[in-house]
């Protein structure tokens, strides 16, 4: 099997910080592609009418924030060609599966935060619902 293409999910922790260490190490021992998606949770916004912030504001914010997140993973280390950066909005299981269909990736790297299958059960996972429905290969990764 060979890994041309890796898709590397991050978001602001450091499970994920980890995972795009491995897997930009990784694409550059294999001369393979790498992109880095992530994704905005509408579902996830905090309640906007307790703040008084308008959603579509909340929305903006979490916008330029990922794509703050995306830029800096891209340009923490040298890697040709430069990534690509993908912002999707939804589901995080669904759309890093989507992006790992449409771009198409042959291997997926993640972070995990390695609960108990307990823990997996009451609060879902993104990791497990990746692996589900994943086209590709998945690496999970805990961190360090």
């Amino acid at each position: 099997m060979t890994f041309n293409r890796i898709l590397i999910a991050i978001d602001e922790s450091t499970f994920a910080a980890h995972a795009a260490d491995v897997g930009t190490d990784l694409a550059t021992q294999l001369g393979a592609e790498v992109a880095f998606v992530t994704v905005v949770d509408s579902a996830a916004m905090p309640n906007t009418a307790d703040s008084g912030v308008p959603a579509a504001e909340w929305l903006a914010m979490l916008r330029h924030d990922a794509k703050t997140l995306l830029g800096t993973f891209a340009s923490r280390r040298a890697i040709a060609p430069p990534p690509l950066q993908f912002l999707e909005e939804g589901k995080p299981a669904t759309k890093i599966v989507d992006a790992a269909r449409n771009w198409p990736a042959d291997l997926i790297v993640m972070g995990t935060h390695g609960r108990n299958a307990v823990a997996n059960v009451l609060l879902g996972s993104v990791a497990q619902g990746v692996l589900r429905h994943a086209p590709c290969a998945v690496m999970v990764l805990r961190a360090q």
